[in-house]
């Protein structure tokens, strides 16, 4: 289930405050500024620090690979 634009347009990272990546086909919201991704559950974005899991090197390299490749765009401009 996508994400309202809406939505997308305001979302921000609660703890930076910057804009987020949303990989829809993962049910994500990614922070490639910290390295944290945010799971979407039945299309409600979890947006709590406890909840969000870091990730590791590989797994970003793959995440921004894949945001060029596919033109993710950020959820707001900084």
């Amino acid at each position: 289930m996508a994400l309202d634009p809406l939505l997308l347009d305001i979302l921000a990272c609660p703890e930076d405050k910057g804009p987020l990546l949303y990989f829809e086909d993962e049910d994500s919201l990614y922070n490639p500024r910290l390295k944290r991704r945010y799971p979407i559950r039945s299309g409600i974005p979890v947006m709590l620090l406890d909840e969000a899991e870091q990730v590791d090197d590989a797994e970003h390299e793959r995440l921004m690979a894949k945001a060029e490749t596919e033109g993710v765009p950020p959820t707001f401009e900084a």
